[in-house]
């Protein structure tokens, strides 16, 4: 149904790609950030902006001339794949409309739409930024849907989700594909996803195939190396589990946090001692980011206390936002020095740049000019160089490919034991909170519903919630 043949795009961005999709098939395409996936699925719905050479053809002819009704696509970010002045509702209809379906026709079919991606009929009447990461991303699979595509292009469509939700939109997908008989292009990083969701495996570096196959046999028996690296990197060993814990340097007592109507937090407490590392999980909107801005004053409780005994410094989801574009990293790390001296300052900021595994001529650098691993890496550069006593780390890791998740789990390992740290984890990847963390609280609701050792709690679960979101873990069949 599709053939992809010879395909190059820009200067060797994409070089030399080829394959086959047949009707009802799911292709699963994974690699590294900058290994050319999604200028691949660009390039086939005619959206790539760049130089393209080769033949890209959907049942024989231009498939760029399908776009939108034959072939369609479901974008990484809802929030900016979704015209924030518009009505959901009408955003879906539009799909419909601008391929020759009548206004009437569109308003009835856009009702068995939302039903299909299980959304309420109320949705069609919201705009985007009044629904959750979840709900966004079933609009966009129910436009994506909208004209009965048979072929169906997925660009990472659940990094952003907790586990819970990822699983829902997956099984959601895979159902919908199986009724409508649509083909599947599966575009992600994780491992253990696209081994249950496709049958067969592309793996790109470089803008290059450098292996397929079925997905079992690219999983289980991978024969080249950067197919073996990906799959070493996405195993995490489980940490030392330490008990003798200095004093408590963060106590929670009774804390409620309200926004209006909305109750994100409600009568927290915790404590976190000197040396542990505590990883936060539980589903959007539990509550973990709204009791980490508690803990690093950037927010005050409704009700109940906080007391944190040390100084704090926080990394931030997504560098890209965190990091001022128009500052030189050296001035971006030694922004947070205050007091000290130029020459103390210089020496600490390459100091710590050289402890984050970047060399010092990065420093005269700007964000732009990184990787999304390595803008992590400045980040918790800065995050570490006035000393702090405590880390909180709010999803580090959740947009970066397997391969770098390693690299930056393994650096905030060495350098919170190296530096005697107390570290706050938020992540809702509950393999990376094992890797890291010595001890886990579990939220739903705006409450703590289970708390205790990591290993304790991921091997007898206490709760129902928690079971189901350790169920919901993606990993890679045997």
């Amino acid at each position: 149904m599709l053939k992809v043949s010879d395909l190059n795009v820009g200067n060797n961005f994409v070089h030399n790609v080829s394959f086959d999709i047949n009707p009802g098939e799911r292709v699963g395409l994974i690699g590294e950030s900058g290994s050319g996936k999604s200028l691949t699925a660009l390039s086939i719905m005619g959206l790539s902006d760049l130089p393209t050479t080769g033949q890209i053809t959907f049942n024989g002819a231009p498939s760029a001339s399908f776009r939108g009704q034959r072939i369609a696509m479901i974008f990484q970010e809802p929030m900016s794949a979704l015209n924030p002045l518009m009505r959901v509702g009408r955003q879906i209809e539009e799909m419909m409309t601008v391929h020759g379906a009548s206004k009437k026709d569109a308003r009835t079919r856009l009702k068995k739409l939302l039903l299909d991606v299980s959304l309420p009929e109320r949705v069609s009447r919201s705009f985007p930024h009044e629904l959750s990461g979840g709900q966004r991303q079933r609009a966009l699979i129910a436009m994506a849907l909208a004209n009965d595509p048979d072929l169906l292009i997925c660009d990472e469509p659940t990094t952003a989700l907790d586990v819970t939700v990822q699983k829902q939109i997956v099984d959601l997908l895979l159902r919908l594909t199986k009724e409508r008989g649509t083909a599947l292009l599966f575009i992600t990083h994780d491992l253990g996803l696209v081994s249950q969701t496709c049958e067969k495996l592309l793996v790109m570096k470089s803008g290059e195939i450098v292996e397929r196959g079925s997905t079992h046999s690219v999983l289980h028996d991978p024969k080249h190396p950067y197919t073996q690296q990906l799959l070493q990197a996405s195993i995490l060993d489980k940490p030392k589990i330490v008990e003798n814990y200095g004093p408590a340097v963060i106590t929670v007592n009774e804390v409620s946090r309200r926004f209006k109507k909305n109750t994100a937090l409600n009568s927290v407490s915790l404590k976190v001692c000197k040396g542990e590392r505590l990883g936060i999980v539980g589903g959007s909107g539990s509550g973990k980011t709204t009791l980490l801005k508690l803990l690093a004053g950037l927010d005050k409780p409704t009700t109940g206390t906080v007391k944190v005994t040390g100084g704090v410094q926080m990394v931030f989801q997504d560098p890209q936002s965190s990091l001022n574009p128009r500052m030189k990293i050296r001035d971006i790390i030694a922004e947070p020095l205050l007091g000290w001296t130029p020459a103390d300052k210089s020496a600490r900021v390459e100091e710590v740049i050289t402890h984050v595994g970047l060399s010092t001529d990065v420093l005269e650098r700007y964000p732009h000019e990184f990787s999304g691993g390595q803008r992590q890496r400045i980040s918790i550069a800065r995050a570490l160089a006035p000393k702090p006593d405590i880390l909180l780390a709010d999803e580090p890791v959740s947009a970066l490919d397997v391969s770098v998740r390693k690299q930056v789990l393994n650096l905030l390992h060495h350098l919170v034991e190296e530096y005697g740290i107390t570290l706050v984890f938020v992540s809702h990847d509950l393999a990376v909170v094992r890797h890291v963390c010595t001890s886990v609280l579990v939220m739903d609701q705006g409450e703590i519903i289970e708390q205790g050792r990591v290993d304790v709690v991921y091997d007898s679960p206490q709760t129902q919630y928690t079971k189901v979101l350790l169920d919901a873990v993606p990993r890679i069949g045997v």
